[in-house]
């Protein structure tokens, strides 16, 4: 077994999904593994990761727009406002979600469905360097 890491920057201009698939496939791509486990970790409270459908944008609007509903912004339920009113719906939406992802590497490639991608989740509005720890082990 070997094992390979690297660390993927994304630059957000604010609240918004990021299509990130082929930065992540691309480097699988070229790591030579042919069999493993890609594991995704993004090392922030207010962003997350998803596996969603990367063919109809729609789907996205979507999904933004349910959350706008089940965690909207200045709710005045909540008391930790530090960095705006953005601030605390955006950890609740981290924790509705994911900040890290498997996916099997079956002969060669990504495993992911015919119209699944990965996408990061910005949930703050303002721009942030975000960071995600890519890791693969296997053959």
């Amino acid at each position: 077994m070997k094992q390979s890491s690297k660390l993927l920057a994304i630059q957000t201009s604010g609240r918004h999904f990021y299509d990130i698939t082929n930065q992540i496939t691309d480097w699988v791509n070229q790591s030579g593994f042919k069999e493993g486990l890609l594991t995704l970790y993004v090392q922030h409270t207010s962003a997350s990761l998803l596996i969603n459908e990367n063919y109809d944008p729609d789907v996205l609007v979507d999904l933004e727009s349910f959350f706008e509903r089940l965690v909207p912004d200045g709710d005045s339920l909540f008391i930790h406002t530090a960095e705006g009113k953005d601030d605390m719906p955006a950890h609740i939406r981290s924790a509705l979600t994911q900040t890290s992802i498997s996916i099997p590497i079956y002969q060669g490639k990504v495993a992911l469905g015919q119209w699944q991608g990965i996408f990061l989740y910005e949930h703050r509005y303002q721009s942030h360097q975000r960071r995600v720890l890519m890791h693969v082990i296997g053959e």
